[in-house]
């Protein structure tokens, strides 16, 4: 594995990249208040096949905040202005809740940059609820920290049979958002409060998979059913037995889900 800094307008973004020198790339995105370190498994899994990079979004892991507020157009364009210091001209996008997001922008933006999409517990718009809660997350950073957030976030990403066995996966969430500068959780937040990619879903032309759980909070799955509907040619997956962070609660039907979609292109 290589990691380093790359700047990019004004930010210092932390990466690192390992896999099969000279395959396609395979870009991993992580959620709100996690970090790359989200992907271990995954990437593990697709080393053998892929070239991966992954990267912390600003205020996450190794990557410094920059007072927000951020919006997505400007997570999009470090995107690509990553992928350009870095010497990559096309890469798919594998990216969970605010990165996969950004996934639906990127593939509607940016088509002969993006190979294909897979956006899981991704919900392209956010209605006034939605919205809400990141503000209700903004304010609870603001007066208790991120650690006031840590059990609140766990419930709400987790079904409530992995909150109850607490298995290690959830230890190592709650370390990441421990970990996560306010400063750059709120410029995320602010970003997910006005998230729209709703009216580009049908301009999106690369191979793309919408995946959540089955018991996603955040992004329930008839509301994934109905974005894939809007991308024409996209496959819908529902993860069993998972909420929000399907990558690490279901990491087995996640992984082959993933796979099989991978495989086929």
């Amino acid at each position: 594995m290589t990691t380093g800094q790359a700047e990019v307008n004004g930010f210092n973004y932390n990466y690192a990249i390992e896999g099969k020198e000279g395959a396609p790339w395979v870009t991993l995105s992580h959620a709100l208040a996690n970090n790359l370190s989200l992907w271990d498994d995954v990437a593990d899994n697709l080393a053998g096949r892929f070239r991966i990079l992954r990267f912390d979004h600003p205020g996450h892991g190794g990557t410094a905040a920059v007072p927000g507020p951020y919006s997505f157009d400007m997570l999009i364009e470090n995107a690509i202005g990553l992928w350009d210091a870095l010497g990559i001209d096309a890469s798919h996008w594998v990216g969970l809740s605010i990165g996969g997001m950004m996934g639906y922008g990127l593939a509607a933006r940016y088509p002969n940059r993006v190979i294909s999409l897979t956006a899981c517990d991704s919900r392209p718009d956010a209605p006034p609820d939605y919205a809400d809660y990141f503000q209700y997350r903004i304010d609870t950073a603001r007066e208790k920290g991120m650690e006031g957030l840590v059990e609140a976030s766990i419930e709400r990403w987790f079904t409530p049979a992995s909150v109850a066995a607490n298995p290690p996966a959830l230890d190592k969430i709650r370390a990441m958002i421990r970990a996560t500068d306010p400063v750059g959780h709120e410029g995320c937040c602010e970003a997910l409060k006005k998230l729209s990619f709703g009216p580009v879903l049908g301009q999106i032309t690369v191979p793309t998979l919408v995946l959540g759980g089955d018991l996603d909070k955040g992004a329930p799955a008839d509301v994934l059913a109905a974005t894939a509907a809007k991308i024409p040619g996209a496959r819908h997956v529902v993860i069993p037995d998972a909420g929000h962070i399907t990558a690490a609660e279901n990491p087995e039907a996640f992984q082959q889900a993933l796979d099989e979609f991978l495989n086929g292109l």
